[in-house]
């Protein structure tokens, strides 16, 4: 340990122990508390928060059974469920470890130590410590998060046909662990249906870990996923765990996975097909236990037929396909979302607007929403900055048209990729530059607009 970290509890019944434990730990810790006393351990867990507790298993004198200890981590781990215990005593065997470990302990030092053996054991001590309490944390924000979200489907506006038939197949598979394929355009609210699942499944008191696939060189694809051991490669200065063991036991979510190469198709599959993964450097697997719900606006079926995705992959993650409507298709929505959102802003804002008049609205409806909901959301956002009256009109939606034909675009080569080039340049000028806006436009993302633009060198 190069650092001083982590702190200690120590407690054994001879105190020229404890005087070496202090010795030797003490330019290694932030902090060593020793104590003779057993019957003190539920003040001093009561006043410090410890990262590793050093127990004895026997107090009384010529005792050597080990009950005493097993007595003392059971009380340990009864106030502190998540305390990390290693056990020194000068008796020691295989039964009495293997007793210890299955009633909870982390490990097992035998008296006399040697000091670089005991300074090993404490460090990956109080690195599980710390990984449990990081653990702890994530899993109590869920709960929060969860808690104050306790609509069935929070966020998701609609009263359609089409999205009662979402609600009601979210309402069907959340329960279940089958591993869900979200389908639909930019800005249709995929991963709201991948968080609203999450939250009605039996692991909605565990993580859920969302990735934008789309974002990740592929270069890093695999550290980002499944994670690095320390010198695994040049700015690998560190242990890293990947997605797939964060999202362990809870729900991860892969956006975008139409974007992943065909070579990192096939890792990921290895990965979905043995349930576990191993970290870059690393020589040994490690188990994986997530629900897995994967997203695109790709028509996956297409790709498939073009030989761009694996068809076994795709068995892999759409036990159960959802697909969203574009907001062209549910108009009768348009209204309801356009309301919530105006009363999410005028609170945000601090505006005295009362409504929507109903010229502006008709010109909501009438609009395809090449962004679909997440563009109505950020028109209600714009509307409601710029406005200065008390009914927002027909001028304050300034709304993008898709005027940009192809047949405006001199085409002089079949290759798709000099089309796509020759297009995203054109829209790209058409609106200076603005990336946000031409993504729209595209009905791309700003993320896979940006890997477009890296592609072709823009």
């Amino acid at each position: 340990m190069s650092e001083k970290v982590g702190k200690i509890l120590a407690i054994d019944d001879n105190e020229d122990i404890l005087f070496a434990l202090k010795l030797l730990l003490k330019n290694h810790v932030e902090l060593i508390q020793t104590e003779t006393n057993p019957e003190r351990i539920p003040e001093l867990l009561h006043n410090e928060n410890y990262n590793v507790i050093l127990l004895d298993m026997n107090f009384t004198k010529d005792a050597i059974s080990g009950q005493e200890g097993f007595d003392w981590l059971s009380k340990v781990l009864e106030i502190e469920p998540d305390a990390v215990v290693v056990f020194i005593t000068a008796y020691g065997d295989a039964e009495k470890a293997v007793k210890a470990i299955k009633l909870g302990a982390t490990d097992f030092v035998l008296k006399p130590w040697q000091n670089e053996k005991l300074l090993a054991t404490i460090s990956s001590a109080i690195k599980l410590s710390r990984s449990k309490s990081e653990a702890t944390d994530l899993k109590s924000k869920q709960k929060e998060i969860s808690a104050i979200q306790d609509q069935p489907f929070h966020e998701f506006i609609g009263n359609s046909t089409e999205m009662q038939q979402v609600f009601s197949t979210i309402k069907k598979v959340a329960k279940t662990d089958a591993n869900i394929f979200i389908l639909g355009e930019n800005g249709t609210g995929k991963e709201l249906v991948a968080r609203a699942l999450h939250r009605n499944s039996l692991r909605k008191d565990e993580v859920f870990i969302s990735v934008d696939l789309g974002s990740i060189a592929e270069t890093l694809f695999e550290s980002e996923l499944f994670g690095h051991m320390k010198g695994a490669f040049t700015d690998a200065k560190k242990d890293k765990p990947g997605r797939f063991e964060i999202a362990s036991g809870g729900t991860l979510f892969l956006d975008e996975i139409g974007n992943l190469s065909l070579p990192m198709q096939a890792k990921l599959l290895t990965v979905l097909e043995r349930r576990e993964i191993t970290r870059v450097g690393a020589n040994k697997p490690s188990p994986i236990d997530v629900r897995l719900i994967c997203a695109t606006n790709t028509n996956i079926h297409q790709m498939i037929q073009d030989e761009s995705f694996r068809q076994d992959l795709l068995y892999r993650i759409n036990t159960v396909e959802v697909h969203l409507p574009p907001l062209r298709e549910r108009v009768s929505d348009i209204q309801l979302l356009a309301e919530h959102f105006l009363g999410i802003y005028i609170k945000k804002y601090r505006k005295k607007i009362k409504g929507i008049s109903a010229e502006a609205m008709k010109k909501l409806n009438q609009y395809q929403w090449p962004g679909n909901v997440r563009e109505l959301q950020h028109a209600l956002e714009r509307a409601v900055i710029m406005s200065d009256s008390e009914t927002l009109q027909t001028d304050d939606f300034l709304l993008t048209t898709r005027s940009e034909k192809v047949a405006e675009i001199e085409i002089d080569t079949y290759n798709l990729d000099e089309v796509e080039k020759n297009i995203i340049v054109k829209v790209l000028k058409q609106n200076q530059g603005n990336v946000t806006q031409a993504a729209t436009i595209l009905g791309l993302t700003r993320t896979s607009l940006y890997r477009r633009m890296e592609k072709y060198g823009l």
